[in-house]
């Protein structure tokens, strides 16, 4: 597996969060990164946290990486990528601590609902 540097998914994802008001997602704790050399056909993208464990063995604060299966996102129409990014924002929690929301939460009725809102407010910008 390689991981590359996704500087305009993180532009983009730093522009979803503004644009829906994700105040506690902390644009300068989360960055983007492309993987290639996967095997599995079902993942788009997956959300990493910095544990608390790691946090504290670390001395650090909470962080969070979005990384982008390449061989399954950019496959993907424009509309199905900003869901994606969506969606994985939507796995971090309020309390922006390295823990997740789960899929209970975050699911295809919830990411369309949100994706439906980022369409609103970004005609209105």
């Amino acid at each position: 597996m390689k991981y590359f540097p996704a500087f305009d998914l993180e532009t983009k994802a730093k522009q979803i969060i503004r644009i829906l008001g994700m105040r506690h997602v902390k644009e300068g704790r989360i960055a983007c990164l492309r993987s290639q050399g996967t095997s599995t056909d079902n993942v788009i993208a997956r959300c990493h946290g910095l544990s608390k464990v790691q946090q504290l063995g670390l001395k650090a604060e909470p962080f969070y990486t979005i990384e982008f299966i390449t061989e399954n996102f950019e496959k993907l129409p424009e509309d199905e990528k900003i869901k994606t990014i969506i969606h994985e924002l939507m796995h971090i929690p309020n309390n922006f601590g390295g823990g997740f929301r789960h899929h209970d939460i975050v699911n295809r009725k919830s990411v369309e609902k949100m994706y439906k809102i980022y369409l609103e407010l970004k005609n209105l910008t």
